[in-house]
């Protein structure tokens, strides 16, 4: 079946803390740590621009001056502030860049993309990369029936699709997920929430969402100490207790 649809643009996700990577990220943003030699978000940055995505969406709060190095390198970047950080979780960052999300990849910066392709621009309907699994994990993880996403297990599950970070939205979808962010945010208040937990959650039946199969080692995610010293032991000097 031919894609029918194409991301223009992308938005990164990099406002937050990353608190269980103290003391590094208490002078440096997570998504600009370095991971052998190169920051995380730059990854991401460099695999978009081989994909064709030039115009990337950077949403900043935490440490932000820190992130001017990128629009320094990269032309086509541009930073947008989220003044919520610090009261809110990161739908507060979708928030601030709702008028953004038709037609782009939604993306959080503190990955690793080791497999450029996995950043496809061209899709078919809105939905996230994941991965199969079959054993247990805490991750979210999506149920899938005739190609469609049906339930997302939060706390997650045996078996079935875990969710990552990378994700492509219609123009139509696009429009919804503005409308829910704001109904949430603004008059709901729900600040606590992830932004994820409106199309996959509670508008979950508004959304036609699918799945975007990658393998294992594609993306890499590192959200604790263990995980960072695995991939570059050179952070092997650092402890949380720290």
């Amino acid at each position: 079946m031919n894609k029918i649809n194409r991301a223009t643009h992308a938005i990164i996700v990099a406002a937050g803390k990353g608190k269980r990577l103290k003391p590094i990220t208490l002078t440096t943003p997570k998504p600009l740590i370095k991971v052998n030699g190169k920051m995380m978000i730059e990854t991401i940055i460099e695999s978009l621009h081989e994909n064709g995505i030039e115009k990337i969406y950077v949403v900043v709060g935490y440490l932000k001056e820190k992130f001017k190095i990128l629009v320094e390198k990269y032309p086509h970047i541009e930073l947008i502030e989220n003044p919520f950080y610090e009261v809110a979780n990161n739908i507060s960052s979708l928030y601030v860049a709702r008028h953004l999300i038709s037609n782009s990849m939604i993306l959080d910066g503190d990955q690793i993309i080791n497999d450029k392709s996995v950043l496809d621009p061209s899709y078919n309907n809105s939905g996230y990369n994941c991965i199969w699994i079959d054993v247990k994990t805490n991750e979210w993880v999506l149920d899938v029936e005739d190609g469609k996403v049906v339930k997302c297990n939060r706390d997650g599950a045996l078996k079935g699709w875990q969710l990552f970070s990378v994700s492509r939205w219609t123009e139509e979808d696009g429009v919804k997920l503005k409308l829910h962010l704001e109904h949430e945010f603004e008059i709901k208040k729900n600040y606590n929430l992830f932004w994820d937990d409106l199309p996959l959650i509670k508008y979950l039946n508004q959304y036609n969402l699918e799945v975007y199969e990658m393998g294992n080692e594609d993306v890499i995610e590192i959200d604790t100490y263990d995980e960072l010293v695995e991939i570059d032991k050179s952070y092997v000097q650092f402890s949380e207790k720290e």
